[in-house]
């Protein structure tokens, strides 16, 4: 498989990381969107939120217990936005499931 982000989570390309365990990396987003852009992907592959079903839902529930923290030791006490992009409709340009926390700052309320 030739995809990024599990070459990313295999340590086989190098990234600015802030978080990390046996199931889950995030890491500071190479193309920010705001102050603070850090994208959260589980290390098993699954390609978006329609991967997600009842054999890896606590993967991803595992995914939503540590965002918070991340977003914590970030600094981001104001507030912070997760997305998932699905698709190509929606913007998704790696087809790994990841989710982006984004703030610093006060966010828009437009969506594109």
């Amino acid at each position: 498989m030739d995809c990024l982000f599990c070459k990313i989570a295999a340590g086989e390309i190098p990234s600015n990381k802030v978080y990390e365990d046996a199931e889950i990396l995030a890491f500071h987003d190479i193309a920010p969107q705001a102050p603070v852009h850090v994208l959260v992907i589980p290390k098993e592959h699954i390609p978006s939120v329609d991967g997600v079903n009842a054999e890896n839902a606590d993967l991803v529930a595992h995914i939503f217990t540590k965002i918070p923290k991340i977003a914590a030791s970030l600094g981001l006490t104001g507030g912070y936005r997760v997305i998932s992009n699905c698709g190509d409709d929606a913007g998704q340009t790696v087809k790994h499931l990841h989710f982006h926390i984004l703030g610093g700052k006060p966010l828009s309320l437009t969506m594109a």
